[in-house]
């Protein structure tokens, strides 16, 4: 068994993910091997996960993942220390329906995983007040185990004293107090945190992190309280969809959720990583184009400009197959409106329109029944997934490729596409259905 913790919060934007990397990189510094998850759909996390632990950070989704894919990826654990997941949204938040094994709350990884949960709290203006919230948090699920709360954004030394003085009226445990400062704040925009790749500083940050975190937290109690169940013998990841995968990777085309390309891996494919910001064209070699999600809106302007990149594509889409999500999915359209109202040229295999110019909010779990095929999946196949971004959609009139449905079963507008070898989807895929 390695002993692990979750990290989680009464709601997003309390700061959990600066304390989940400073205590990453602090316990890394220690000379533990410590293995990140992340509960839930977020795709953007993993990579911060992974520069500030030295190891690949994976998600669990007990939505999107059954049963022996959550064991599966569980045991990417193997050699490590100490495992530390970090939750998403408010700790028991979900959908209203279950999915392949739950409704998606962190509440439910760490209870599942055995895990304790470190409680982040933000206590700017209150004070006793906040052990009520933490109460609540211990009694509402008696079968999760609350290891202790770390308060944030702490005014005063006498405001952490009287915030003291609430917990232990309760009996819980406060594992650090951290005073308010706002230069550690990671910089987001509108979908959340900017990526990994993009911090102009990351390293740094990371480690002055670890050392406020150093400063207000007792590490020792922290990992003391670490425990978990004896893993489930691993049964499979998402096998391949082709031997040999050209992947779009650069700053416009990044969300794939790791344990996917850890199961090509593993599968045996060979990826060929290859940049459209670059004007690099996919692998002439390769059986598969893939492009991921990520911010080509950002970047409209330079793939509409990228000739060998369109070329490439085009040539490939001709006898082998291509296919998009979200983001990679508008690169295959016609063309798309950044907020500027500019409209740019994408490759035009599909005949999808976006735009930017008036944002829209496209958000939750989604389950597909496919038409027809796409790469990896036969007609019919079911699959489970998670659709973020703020695009429009101006047209989507290609042969629609699946039917599409909410996290409770309410049918959603935007199917994804199929033309010919080309296949697109605006979810992300996580796993396919039981």
């Amino acid at each position: 068994m390695i002993p692990g913790l979750l990290v989680a919060a009464p709601s997003s934007g309390t700061g959990k993910t600066t304390v989940m990397l400073g205590l990453l990189r602090a316990f890394t510094e220690d000379g533990l091997r410590v293995q990140p998850f992340k509960s839930g759909p977020d795709y953007i996390d993993p990579a911060f996960h992974r520069a500030a632990a030295g190891r690949a950070s994976f998600n669990l989704d007990s939505w999107a993942m059954g049963a022996g894919l959550l064991d599966t990826i569980a045991a990417q654990s193997a050699g490590a220390d100490l495992v530390i997941a970090e939750g998403s949204m408010g700790l028991f938040d979900g959908v209203a329906y279950p999915g392949a094994t739950g409704n998606g709350s962190s509440a439910e990884t760490a209870v599942r995983m055995g895990w304790p949960v470190v409680l982040v709290l933000d206590v700017s203006g209150q004070a006793q007040s906040a052990a009520a919230t933490a109460l609540g948090f211990l009694r509402y699920r008696p079968d999760l185990r609350l290891a202790g709360v770390i308060l944030n954004r702490v005014a005063s030394p006498r405001h952490e004293r009287l915030t003291r003085l609430g917990m232990e009226a309760v009996g819980i445990p406060v594992l650090g107090s951290l005073p308010r400062r706002g230069d550690l704040v990671l910089p987001e925009r509108h979908l959340g945190l900017i990526q990994a790749v993009e911090h102009p500083d990351l390293e740094r940050a990371i480690a002055d992190y670890a050392a406020f975190l150093r400063a207000n937290v007792d590490l020792a109690a922290i990992r003391a309280a670490a425990d978990g169940l004896p893993p489930a013998m691993p049964r499979h990841l998402p096998p391949p969809p082709a031997q040999r995968i050209a992947l779009a990777q650069d700053a416009a085309f990044s969300f794939t959720y790791p344990h996917i390309l850890e199961g090509w891996r593993a599968g045996g494919a060979e990826i060929l990583p290859f940049s459209p910001l670059a004007d690099e064209a996919p692998a002439p070699e390769a059986d598969l184009v893939w492009l991921p999600g990520g911010y080509p809106e950002l970047h409209a302007g330079v793939l509409a400009a990228a000739n060998r990149f369109r070329a490439g594509l085009l040539a490939h889409a001709e006898t082998r197959p291509v296919h998009g999500e979200c983001g990679g999915y508008m690169a295959l359209g016609q063309g798309l409106i950044d907020k500027a109202g500019v409209r740019h040229r994408m490759a035009g295999l599909l005949g999808l329109e976006t735009s930017y110019e008036k944002r829209k909010l496209h958000l939750g779990y989604r389950l597909a029944r496919l038409h027809g095929p796409m790469p990896g999946f036969a007609q019919g196949a079911q699959l489970r997934g998670h659709e973020f971004h703020y695009s429009t959609i101006l047209a989507e009139p290609d042969a629609p490729l699946a039917a599409v449905t909410d996290a409770e079963g309410a049918a959603v507008p935007e199917t994804g596409s199929r033309r010919g070898h080309v296949t697109g989807t605006f979810f992300h895929l996580i796993a396919e259905a039981a």
